[in-house]
């Protein structure tokens, strides 16, 4: 089933399933982005390629990838469907080692510089959790320096919002005590985060961020920024962690995005690519901090599927067919012309808009500020390029997105395009993806669709 930008798809089978959802799960859902689709979600029935298809037969072309693990796209390849079906064929689980978390271990220290060690969990949140605990055994310090605007998950010491003067959780059912020793600064701002460590240094244990924020509309670091954090980090004894569970094998190929940004974190974090689609998280550094981790050490970190055989063998297998495949190649292609698209038509129809992402992420943000100037813009997303016309009204900080035309983007934008067969990640706020099943027949389709609803 097909929509063109004057009808709407058919939902009435989500909607009834929505319906007898929310008599069994809380607000219908087991996440609540899930819910943000209006009046309600769309149910999947099943993945194809690029593409969704929901309970009602609609086909959707689908840029959320899962959120970000499905690098491959929908339609696993064959070695790596059989390499899970082996997994689960020789039995589910079994609380005891196995080779296929040592093979992945070494695959992710043979291409990312800075790990040494790894520590498998079951999400990102897990991992970014047990990485700032390690950093705080490490250390014997509490403090740890977060992004505004940054995402690492739904563990107490993140649900925390403010400043370095005040701050408070961010979720009821969060201790005051744990804001206490989370600070918040503003992403890109130098000053900031040296304000904090000249009044908190030999207090702070890490500094904990993302490459680029990834819930923050694509945020991307101004030059030198990552530099600045880590001379901090040096000059206090204090440890940086990249969280890399967006961006880890997704920006940056083989190398990561601190490979691509030539910084080396002490720890970082990962989750989505790694596990082909299944559930999973890590952690990786230098050995010498990971070797804190029990049983060789003091920091306490244990789980019944930590190293789950099934997921360690689909993300082996996707990370070695990507390699010998040129995955990111193909997936950085199309996302360069994606953006490059999108951001011909901004300067054609909505100049105060900004295109945003790099590699295989892309979003287009409704900033709301033109810049005097209309050429010499960046010409395929935000680089943080200062000689940029566009430098000044770019965001820098998970602020600026929010202070956009949010509201319109989600209620407005969201509908028109998933009536125009294009799915998008629900918010202004939630990165974008490309897979290696998608084409460039499908980007040119998708900038079709941007230029028909941002000219309705």
């Amino acid at each position: 089933m097909t929509a063109s930008g004057n009808e709407r798809f058919d939902r009435s089978a989500s909607a009834r399933l929505y319906s007898r959802a929310l008599g069994s799960l809380v607000g219908g859902v087991n996440s609540p982005v899930r819910a943000d689709p209006q009046p309600h979600p769309a149910f999947v029935d099943h993945g194809d390629g690029a593409h969704l298809v929901d309970v009602d037969g609609n086909r959707y072309l689908d840029y959320v990838m899962g959120y970000g693990p499905l690098l491959l796209g929908h339609d696993l390849p064959e070695t790596v469907q059989e390499a899970i079906a082996a997994a689960v064929s020789d039995g589910p689980m079994y609380g005891a080692p196995t080779e296929l978390e040592v093979k992945l271990a070494e695959f992710v220290i043979d291409h990312v510089d800075s790990i040494e060690a790894l520590r498998f969990v079951n999400s990102g949140t897990e991992a970014t959790a047990a990485a700032v605990r390690l950093a705080r055994g490490y250390t014997d310090r509490d403090k740890v320096v977060v992004m505004q605007g940054g995402y690492h998950g739904g563990h107490e010491s993140f649900l925390v919002e403010g400043d370095v003067n005040e701050r408070t959780p961010s979720s009821a059912g969060v201790p005051q005590s744990f804001a206490k020793e989370t600070i918040p600064v503003l992403f890109n701002d130098e000053q900031a985060v040296r304000d904090v460590f000249e009044c908190h240094g030999e207090e702070i244990a890490a500094v904990l961020t993302e490459p680029l924020l990834g819930n923050r509309g694509i945020v991307t670091p101004v030059d030198g920024y990552h530099d600045t954090l880590r001379e901090l980090c040096d000059d206090h004894g204090a440890l940086l962690i990249f969280d890399e569970v967006i961006t880890g094998f997704r920006v940056g190929g083989l190398g990561c995005a601190q490979g691509k940004y030539s910084v080396t974190p002490d720890l970082t974090t990962f989750a989505k690519i790694i596990g082909g689609g299944f559930p999973v998280g890590a952690i990786g550094g230098r050995a010498e901090v990971m070797q804190r981790f029990t049983p060789t050490s003091e920091v306490f970190e244990s789980g019944t599927f930590n190293g789950h055989p099934v997921t360690m063998a689909a993300g082996l297998e996707t990370l070695k067919y990507a390699k010998a495949n040129d995955v990111w190649g193909h997936v950085n292609d199309l996302g360069e012309q994606l953006r490059t698209g999108l951001q011909d038509l901004v300067e054609d129809y909505a100049p105060e808009y900004t295109v945003a992402g790099t590699d295989s992420m892309f979003k287009l943000l409704f900033t709301r500020e033109r810049p005097d100037e209309p050429s010499g813009h960046c010409t395929s997303g935000c680089e943080q390029r200062s000689d940029c016309p566009r430098f000044e009204t770019c965001p820098k900080t998970g602020a600026d997105v929010a202070a956009g035309a949010t509201d319109r983007w989600k209620r407005v934008f969201w509908p028109a395009m998933a009536d125009h067969g294009v799915l998008l990640t629900p918010n202004q706020f939630e990165s974008q993806f490309l897979s290696n099943a998608h084409t460039e027949t499908n980007v040119e389709r998708t900038l079709d669709a941007y230029q028909e609803v941002l000219t309705t």
